[in-house]
């Protein structure tokens, strides 16, 4: 009786996980096209662009160097400017900051050669205690932040692929689509007859 409560439970679970959507890290639905890109950015060796790298191998998306050739044929994600910014969101009873509300804003292009440019644009908050009593703590605190920041952006960024795709669907079903031609018969020429 046990045992087949236990499974009935496991079963519940699997049913309610996989009904709501959930999948593992680095199991995004990116869409076939979009499966081998070019990557450009503004700093190609910065932690945000090797964030960016690491999370499309995780998503199974090859990254090929851009040539001649490639920038024809194969869609390319730009990164054209990441910029972060704090602000106070609390403040101590002696008017010293006691936390702050950090945002993190990565802008990029998705490319699709011959044929439109996609911007899309992500956006990460996080809040950080400023706890002065412990500076070293705080520093490593921070640089932990950071990283996940970059991190959520990035997986952000690659679902964002899901919108592109979509947007080239439906460009595709209006030029499908055609128009309506209606024909306009001649009017009956007037009859002259002769008496």
């Amino acid at each position: 009786m046990r045992h087949r409560i236990l499974m009935l439970l496991l079963g519940a679970i699997v049913l309610v996980t996989s009904g709501c959507g959930f999948h593992l890290r680095g199991s995004g639905n990116v869409p076939d096209e979009l499966k081998t890109i070019t990557l450009n950015s503004y700093d190609p060796y910065g932690p945000l662009t090797r964030e960016i790298r690491n999370q499309l191998r995780l998503s199974d998306v090859t990254v090929v160097e851009p040539t001649a050739s490639t920038k024809k044929s194969l869609p390319e994600l730009r990164i054209v400017g990441a910029s972060e910014s704090q602000v106070t969101a609390s403040i101590f009873e002696d008017g010293k900051t006691a936390e702050y509300s950090k945002q993190m804003v990565v802008r990029a292009q998705v490319v699709m050669p011959g044929r439109d440019i996609y911007p899309i644009s992500v956006t990460v908050y996080r809040a950080f205690f400023d706890n002065p009593l412990a500076a070293l703590a705080k520093d490593a605190e921070q640089d932990i932040i950071d990283k996940e920041m970059r991190e959520q952006a990035s997986e952000q960024l690659i679902r964002k692929f899901l919108t592109v795709h979509a947007a080239e669907m439906s460009k595709k079903a209006q030029v499908s689509e055609k128009p309506e031609v209606i024909s306009i018969g001649k009017a009956p020429a007037a009859s002259t007859t002769a008496q």
